[in-house]
Formats: structure tokens, sequence, C-alpha cells
């Protein structure tokens, strides 16, 4: 293994050394982060509130985050709820817009404006004090898209509390599971939330994970939805598992009617913000815990650069609250811009069609639309010739960022073509915080290429590597991405309770390196293609293919909506690939044709070191509820293992199927 890396070391292929020799604002912007890191992240810092301004920028032991060592801006002092409510205010602009909810279940919708979203948070705020929660303790918010959600999160931050918020619906044992590690005194949740074809109950839930838990949970607040049932006094006596801790369970709206407004609290800008606990896809779910100065001083520079986002602007994140899309681009990075964002409570298609996002766009004028490829392949399948979006007006649509999974190139055409505006693939992950590599279209409109996910962003130093840790430095050669130390701000500074763990995951493979766990290259203009996840690379007969390369091939043939290509277990070449798809509504094809079809074309464009046969076509791919391909969980199925079934799968009859293929039954 090799020792870790000067800063200064550059190869002569790597990005960074590439992206000099271009012109123009991202180059300079790019060097200058790079050559002056002190001095490019002080000035950012100056773009948001702080009540101590930092005298220190970067940290001095770059692989210990989370350490007053190894922490942004450790000398400063701020509080987050201030900056994305307060100082709006205190600048004149409290009657903008902050928070616009939209709910395709209910068919509601409703305007928050600055100065109304920031009393509600101070009153919510000061109810939370009145329950004894104060800096540093934990408060777990587990609700819907509804605009408590928000609330929430931002009089934890008033406070200091530090919230993990938890995506509505998880079940109890699940939700069990993060109250043991996070320990939080409070639980924020709602009667329930609304699905496109049911109701989730969540009390019933939230108590059996309270039995379930160790016993820290001492109040329940409760947001009645009048569309769903709850009645807490069902639920008032409730106990933890040993019924030596009472629980009280509080109406949110009693709550709040009689607390007194809180100001902010001041913190240091290490103190962590907040925990939120990956999907669980690959293990159990890991606490990724966020700091405060550093993620408000990434996302500002993120929403003016990347997103071109500010006061005027209005973004609509098609996400969840309970994933980080939902925490750095519907919650805090719209709101530290001043900007509009849009609370949607509903799905891309079948709320109540393909024309979904296409109305809230005409309805809140926006700007900018921020969702994931799924969402797109899931509107492509059902509208290919894009008929609803010629409905809306959608002439303030600026741009269309997309990001959580990879985009196909046939994809990134068909909606570069159809709806006309910039779109924008870029790559990042919940550790991360925010964006490695993208487009920056609010500093500079670069060259977009299909397949890419843009340049890297100032502070993120990717670099390709092999097995052993060495540089590939050669374009268009695929190997593991990982990113030199230091992170920059924004970055995860530990996870929660694990400091080891935080090691292993994600320091120890490539010493002086974040390891990110995906598999990709540079091209010769130092733009990055992302091609999976390493795990998702095979090895047929000794040679080692990305998934992403198939699927890059098959996804091109006219009659594939969507597909999923993994490596199965195979006693002769080790594994083979093979490839699970769905047809373009309308397309009756025989599976056995389009298979040969399929086949040819991989053959044509890979080779036949492919070696690739295996096809089946199936009515849905099993997904997380954020739109990602349970790709593992299809692979156990078939190679006979043992099956881990998410707890973030969106719909876990959708296996079936895949478990009839494969000749097994799925326990019920």
């Amino acid at each position: 293994m090799p020792d870790a890396p000067s800063l200064e070391r550059v190869s002569a292929h790597t990005a960074a050394a590439r992206l000099r020799q271009q012109s123009g604002s991202y180059a300079e912007t790019y060097e200058h982060s790079r050559s002056a890191p002190d001095e490019f992240w002080l000035q950012q810092a100056d773009c948001v509130d702080w009540i101590t301004p930092p005298t220190l920028s970067s940290p001095s032991q770059a692989d210990q985050p989370g350490t007053d060592q190894g922490c942004w801006f450790a000398d400063g002092t701020m509080n987050m709820s201030a900056n994305v409510l307060d100082r709006h205010v205190a600048a004149g602009r409290g009657d903008n817009p902050a928070l616009i909810t939209d709910s395709a279940m209910t068919g509601e919708q409703n305007v928050l404006t600055y100065a109304e979203l920031l009393e509600r948070v101070s009153t919510f705020a000061g109810g939370l004090r009145e329950l004894e929660v104060s800096a540093g303790d934990r408060v777990l918010i587990y609700l819907p898209m509804i605009s408590e959600a928000v609330v929430a999160m931002l009089a934890c931050a008033r406070i200091g509390a530090v919230h993990s918020v938890v995506f509505g619906g998880f079940a109890a044992n699940e939700l069990a599971v993060r109250i043991n590690d996070a320990t939080p005194s409070v639980i924020v949740t709602a009667t329930g939330g609304l699905e496109p074809t049911r109701q989730v109950e969540y009390l019933p839930i939230v108590h059996q994970a309270i039995g379930l838990s160790s016993g820290s949970v001492r109040h329940v607040i409760v947001k009645d939805r009048p569309q769903i049932p709850g009645d807490i006094t069902e639920y008032a006596t409730g106990t933890a598992s040993d019924g030596s801790v009472d629980v009280a369970w509080l109406d949110w709206d009693e709550l709040e009617t009689g607390a007194r407004a809180a100001a902010p609290v001041e913190m240091r800008s290490h103190d962590p913000l907040y925990i939120l606990y990956t999907s669980g896809t690959t293990g159990s779910p890991k606490g990724v815990v966020r700091d405060t100065g550093g993620y408000a001083v990434a996302l500002q520079w993120a929403m003016t650069n990347i997103y071109a986002v500010g006061h005027d602007s209005t973004i609509f994140t098609a996400s969840d609250v309970g994933w980080v899309v939902g925490h750095s681009f519907i919650v805090y990075g719209p709101l530290l811009a001043g900007a509009a964002t849009v609370l949607y409570e509903g799905k891309p298609i079948g709320t109540p069609d393909a024309g979904a996002f296409w109305r809230i766009i005409q309805e809140h004028s926006v700007d900018v639309l921020y969702t994931a490829p799924t969402a797109l392949r899931a509107i492509r399948r059902e509208d290919p010739t894009l008929d609803e979006l010629e409905k809306y007006d959608t002439s303030s649509l600026q741009a269309i960022y997309l990001a959580g999974e990879r985009l196909d190139t046939e994809t990134w055409h068909w909606a570069n073509d159809g709806i006309r505006v910039p779109i924008v693939d870029h790559w990042w992950q919940t550790e991360t915080g925010w964006p490695i590599c993208a487009n920056p279209r609010g500093l500079q409109q670069l060259e977009s290429k299909a397949g890419s996910t843009g340049v890297p962003m100032p502070g993120f130093i990717p670099r390709i590597l092999d097995r052993e840790g060495n540089d590939v430095t050669q374009p268009g050669t695929e190997g593991n991405i990982a990113i030199q130390l230091p992170l920059p701000p924004g970055g995860l500074i530990g996870l929660w309770g694990s400091a080891e763990r935080f090691a292993n995951s994600y320091l120890t493979e490539f010493p002086g390196y974040y390891a990110t766990g995906d598999a990709g290259f540079f091209d010769d203009d130092g733009y990055l293609f992302v091609m999976g996840r390493t795990d998702d690379v095979i090895n047929v007969a000794g040679h080692r293919l990305s998934t992403g390369s198939f699927e890059e091939v098959i996804s091109q043939h006219p009659d594939v909506a969507e597909c999923a290509v993994l490596g199965l277990h195979d006693e002769l070449k080790g594994q083979r690939a093979a490839a699970f798809i769905t047809m373009k509504h309308g397309r009756n094809r025989v599976e056995s044709d389009l298979a040969i079809e399929l086949v040819a074309l991989v053959r044509e464009v890979i080779g036949p070191v492919a070696a690739f046969r295996d096809v089946m076509v199936v009515e849905r791919l099993p997904k997380t509820r954020s739109g990602k391909i349970l790709r593992k969980t299809v692979r156990q199925i078939f190679d006979g293992e043992h099956v881990r079934i998410p707890p973030t799968i969106e719909d876990v009859t959708v296996l079936d199927a895949i478990y009839t293929a494969a000749g097994r039954t799925r326990a019920l």
C-alpha cells in the first residue's frame, strides 16, 4: 500500500492537471481552491453569518475529521437556523416565500414566508426547550412531507439539538435500531403519511419502536393529520421496554400554542447539526454526522455557483427530507440562499399522471428542478413523447439537476432534446453532503457530456486508483474513485458513536484518501464518468467489467425503458452478467426475441469478452424509496444466498417475480 499522498502531488493525467489547462472562471476558481485553500474557504465563509467569525480555515489534521484538529473553521461560531431564517428577515426579505408545500395526495397547497417560517420555528424550538431539550441532545424526526418536518429540523438547529430524520414509514424494528443508536429524548411524528394507494399510520409504528428500544425516549410530539386517524390518548401510558420510563405523548398544536419563542443558540462550527442514517442496503445503517459551519459554507457556495439559485429563485427538489438530498437541497441549501423551496408530497407518475412535475413547475414558477434519474425514466416510460409536458407552461424552468444513481446516456438525450433546458448530471454521496462533481452553471456553464457527472468542485480532489492504491494515469481507464483528504467543508465529520467504523469504512482502504466505493474514469478533458459501485464490478473469466458499461449499451435499445445489470455466480466463469429490464409502455415484444437483440448489441459494443446471454424482462425493478435499484438483493436471490430485504424498499412485492424466476419463494 502506498504512503499517504502529499497535498502537492498531482499526476500529469489527473483531473486537476487537465483542468488547469482550461480558461474561464471555473478553472480559475478550482485552481484557487487548490493552491490556496485557506484563503479560498475563508473568503467563502464571509458569505454566511457568524457570531464569531473564523480566522482558521482548513483542518490541521486531514485524517481526523470531527476533532478540533480535523474540522473546518475551528474557531468560528454560528447558528444554522439564524442563517437560513433570521438574516433574511433582517435584510428585509421577510415577506418573500420560503416554504411552498404541495400535496398531490390531498390537493392542498400552502406558502410560508420567511417571517412566518421564522415564527413557527422559533415557537416550536421554544416548545422543545420546555421539554428540556438543549444543545447536543438528539431529536428523532419521523414525519411525512409536510411543513412540520422542516419546522422541526430548523427548530432543533435553533437550540443546538441534533436532529435525526428517519424516512416516514420505516418499520418499527428499523426505527428502533436508529433510536438505540442516536438515543433521542424526543420523537417528533404525525398520525401518518399518504401514499398513492394507501395510508401509513405512524403511531402504532412509533409505539412499537419505543417498546423495542432501550428507553431513551421521554416525549413523543404528534402532528394530527385530518386524513389519517390517530389518537395519542391510546398511547399516553406507553412505556419503554422495561416499563420503567413513562413516555409522554403530546399534541403538536397544543405544544406550539403554549410555547414561547426561542432565540438561536451559539454553536461551534464543528458542533453536530444532524445525524443521517444511510439506507442500510449493504448492512447495518451508518449514522453520518454533519457539522454546522462547514456545511453552511459549502451549501451557500453550491447554491450560488452550481445551481444558480438566489433570493428570487424557486427550487423544486423532488426527494424526501429523510434523505440527504432533502436535507441539503429541500431544506438547508435553498433557505441559506434565501430562495423558495417546494416540499412535494407525491410521485413523478401516478399522482395523477406523468405531468405531475410539469404542473408544479407551472404553478409555482420553478426555476430549478432537482430529481433522480429514476424519476425521469419513469416519466419516459409513461410518456415517451412528453405529451404531458406540452400541457403546461414550464417557461420558468432554467435547468434540471440529476443525482442519486447513474444517468444513462439514452435518458440524458431524451430529456435534453425533449425538455429543452440544460440537463445537469452530478455526483455526490450522503457522506459528502454536496456535489463532488458537477457542471457549475452559476459560475460558468461548461460543456455537458452525456454519461459524465461533470468536473470536480472546489475542495474535492478525486483520483482514480487501482486496487493497490496506485494512480491510474491513463484517461478512459476505469478504477476506484477516491478523494484526497481533507474533504472540503460540508463533508461528514464521523459516524455517530463509532470512530473505528468511520475509519474502517472510508479511510483505511487507501491511506490519505476518502474511499467513495464508486468506480469510474476521467476522460481527456477532466470530466468524471461514474460507472457504478465498486462491488458492482463483475469478474467474467478473469476480465473485470463494470455493470455500468453493460447498462449503457442496453439502455440504447428502443424498447428498453430501464435496466439493471449484475454479476451472478457462474461455476465456470466465476460470474456472468445478467440484465433485468423493463420495457417502454406499448412495446409488446417476445422476450426471447428481445434477448437475442440485446445480446447481439452487447457483443457488438463491448465484445465477446462480455459473455453476455441472460436477459429477464420484469414489470418493475426493485428499488428503494429514493430510487436506487436493489442490485445486491437481486443477486442474493439468484445466487441462493440469505436475502436481507432492505427496509428502504419501495414495494416488496416487486421481488416476487424475481424469486419465481430464481426458483425460490419469498418468505412472508
